[in-house]
């Protein structure tokens, strides 16, 4: 697999690690998505164990309001830090 496709494989591994445990296994609860972004993303948000922080997080992740986060929508956080991360270390240049 070339780096790009295990970084792929590796986003839905660790959706799936976290989804379900409390319900629908295809979408994290705002528990799920808390405990996810402790455990995967650290200090990157540095707010993961804020209470208000991880509300607003998860309600504006949850673009279509069913109270959930799918795949699509956690992409959507992923692909932003992503951004944010490499004009940081461009910026670092």
């Amino acid at each position: 697999m070339s780096d790009v496709q295990q970084a792929m494989a590796l986003l839905i591994t660790a959706f799936d690690k976290y989804s379900g445990k409390e319900g629908d296994r295809h979408t994290l609860s705002k528990a799920e998505l808390k405990e996810l972004l402790e455990n995967e993303f650290g200090e990157l948000l540095g707010k993961a164990n804020d209470k208000a922080a991880i509300d607003r997080i998860f309600k504006d992740l949850d673009t279509n309001k069913d109270n959930s986060v799918d795949f699509r929508e956690f992409v959507t956080l992923v692909c932003c830090l992503t951004q944010m991360c490499h004009e940081y270390f461009i910026g670092k240049k």
